[in-house]
């Protein structure tokens, strides 16, 4: 598919520490040979300077240099002024990432001549019951602070779910279920999937296990905090204590991630990372039968 944009103003996203040098130099020979101006896009809370401060609203594309985390954060600044992000591992690949460092150079080239495809995220459209509303595009949780423990309900549209006492909840979209999602126990949301996941964190008794929703119905979250509080984190920043009721509803086409023909599939990628693994009774199948299978 053909995609073609204005490239003439690039914004810089970085990783507050990794290395970079490399993967700068390219971007820079290759918009300096477009005629393009390179900006570095701020973000909060991160002090490492690359190139003269630019706004996201004023950039045609935003480059996100370092993994997940930067490439997440480049999605928040790109997504108000509607402009795609290319995501690129200055490490190893992560599942927001199209290109690793190495290939920055021939990515671009692949950009500049329309050959890529629009990646559209969905987001969480969350309403505090005590504050304005935002979006998360990867997950929303809830933690509690100290050692007791928070109550949480689960309600979907008028119809209650669950109550149960534990460490808190966790509120993912497909792109979110495979991280902190996973790895409190909750499914894996095939990619393409319109639905969000709500999992309970380490909850002390009852039934409650996740829950999947479509993308019609609303859930409303309450929390009742012990002595020690509940925090709301969003997209893995910590935003403020939690509130007593939050409004959750899903929301389409909130970001753009830049994808390339042959780039690596969300599942895939799961599975070369060692996130998911295959038993070791297969595994070893395989190998007696001579035909040893990805991990």
């Amino acid at each position: 598919m053909s995609t073609r944009i204005t490239l003439d103003r690039i914004g810089l996203v970085v990783h507050p520490n990794r290395p970079l040098d490399r993967a700068i130099d390219t971007l820079r020979a290759w918009a300096q040979a477009r005629g393009a101006a390179v900006v570095q896009v701020p973000i909060d809370g991160q002090d490492r300077v690359v190139a003269e401060h630019g706004d996201a609203g004023s950039c045609d594309l935003l480059v996100a240099l370092g993994g997940d985390g930067t490439t997440l954060a480049a999605l928040h600044a790109a997504a108000a002024a509607g402009r795609p992000v290319l995501g690129v591992a200055c490490g190893s690949l992560g599942a927001l990432t199209a290109t690793s460092a190495a290939d920055l150079g021939i990515a671009l080239q692949a950009l500049g001549a329309g050959d890529w495809t629009p990646r559209r995220l969905p987001g969480i459209a969350v309403t505090p019951g005590d504050g304005g509303p935002f979006v998360a595009l990867n997950d929303l949780v809830v933690v509690r602070r100290g050692a007791s423990q928070a109550t949480v309900g689960i309600q979907v549209d008028d119809e209650l779910y669950v109550r149960f006492a534990g460490d808190g909840i966790i509120v993912a979209t497909p792109l979110g279920s495979s991280a902190y999602t996973l790895a409190a126990g909750g499914p894996v949301l095939a990619p393409g999937a319109r639905n969000l996941v709500l999992t309970p964190l380490a909850p002390h008794g009852g039934c409650c296990p996740p829950i999947v929703v479509a993308p019609e119905h609303d859930v409303t979250i309450t929390v009742e905090p012990g002595w020690g509080g509940a925090r709301l984190e969003s997209d893995g920043q910590i935003r403020d204590a939690a509130p007593a009721t939050l409004r959750i509803a899903w929301r389409d086409d909130q970001a753009t991630l830049v994808d390339f023909a042959g780039t690596e599939g969300t599942l895939g990628g799961l599975r070369r990372r060692g996130i998911l693994a295959d038993s070791p009774r297969v595994t070893a199948r395989d190998g007696r039968d001579g035909a040893l299978g990805p991990c």
